[in-house]
């Protein structure tokens, strides 16, 4: 009689723990961009980390069409956290832009590292200047993309209208690549680390002369209509085959974020997973090297921490205000 009371109490216990078992695995998904750019294998980098070093945690990277898809796959209430761009960031949070009406319930888990604009043409289609982006065939990055967001600011900045003094495409940058090789665009706006993948591709096409096109001047105008979310900043000539001098450009910070409903211990892993495993985010894209505790301020994202990343910082001597 004892042994079947002994054994009826561990059938008990593991009925009882089966539930909590389920309850402990995290099915988490990142939502990052296209194939061509440098949230994708960011993102998937990541992924093998947490999946590996967080108990019960399996994190898949999606390919989306950037940062506004991405945002609003965090606004959808599934397990996603999201690689976005501050500017695009701070309209979903504040509810403007593409996010009218709508505000999502954002929280920042880090500051990630600068995203650089890239407005790229190649020589013989007569782009020199933005001013020269009248009248010719751009593409101002994908419709789901931070891309658009910020091309459209750098337009109106330079005093462009982007529906009248153009003809525009909107193109992921590993097509707007393409399409630049087959002749069908003249430049492309694109917003990423360094170097993009798919920019580099186009740089090292036999009879093909990149030509980055400066805009850092437009950068004040930027920030008196949006906020200070832009700074001016540079990609060094030795970025991409064919720089004959380094591109004064607009860079808008990166951030990692998730939404307010996830709970504070699984945010708190997700950022000490990524902090303790940088070494190995670096080899899979140098710009990982940014992941620093020294960019992690309140002043670095319009958008609020999450109590859990809050808490990783605050034990790292991190004062976010």
């Amino acid at each position: 009689m004892k042994k079947c009371i002994q054994a009826l109490g561990l059938a008990t216990m593991i009925a009882l723990s089966a539930p909590l078992a389920a309850q402990n695995k995290i099915n988490l998904s990142i939502a990052t961009g296209g194939t061509g750019g440098v949230y994708y294998p960011m993102g998937g980098g990541m992924a093998a980390e947490l999946s590996k070093h967080v108990p019960g945690m399996e994190a898949t990277a999606e390919v989306t069409g950037g940062s506004v898809d991405n945002l609003k796959l965090i606004d959808s209430g599934k397990p996603y956290i999201g690689l976005a761009m501050a500017d695009a960031g701070q309209d979903a949070y504040r509810g403007e832009g593409k996010f009218v009406g709508h505000k999502v319930p954002l929280r920042t888990l880090m500051v990630l590292y600068p995203n650089r604009m890239h407005v790229v043409s190649v020589e013989g289609r007569g782009v020199n200047k933005i001013a020269d982006l009248k009248g010719k065939h751009v593409s101002t990055g994908s419709p789901g993309s931070a891309t658009e967001v910020m091309a459209f600011r750098v337009i109106e900045a330079a005093g462009l209208d982007k529906d009248k003094d153009m003809k525009r495409e909107r193109l992921g940058v590993a097509e707007s690549v393409n399409a630049m090789k087959d002749g069908k665009i003249d430049a492309f706006f694109w917003v990423g680390g360094l170097p993009t993948a798919g920019v580099t591709d186009l740089a090292n096409t036999p009879g093909t002369k990149i030509k980055m096109i400066d805009h850092a001047d437009l950068v004040p105008a930027m920030n008196k209509k949006y906020g200070n979310l832009y700074v001016e900043d540079t990609i060094p000539k030795s970025t991409y085959r064919g720089m004959d001098v380094d591109n004064k450009q607009a860079t808008v910070m990166n951030i990692l974020v998730a939404n307010a409903n996830m709970d504070d211990q699984t945010a708190y892993n997700i950022v000490k997973t990524i902090f303790e495993r940088r070494q190995d985010l670096i080899n899979v894209h140098k710009e990982a090297a940014n992941f620093k505790l020294e960019n992690q301020k309140a002043s670095a994202t319009p958008i609020p921490y999450h109590p859990g990343a809050a808490k990783y910082f605050a034990e790292h001597g991190v004062k976010l205000n």
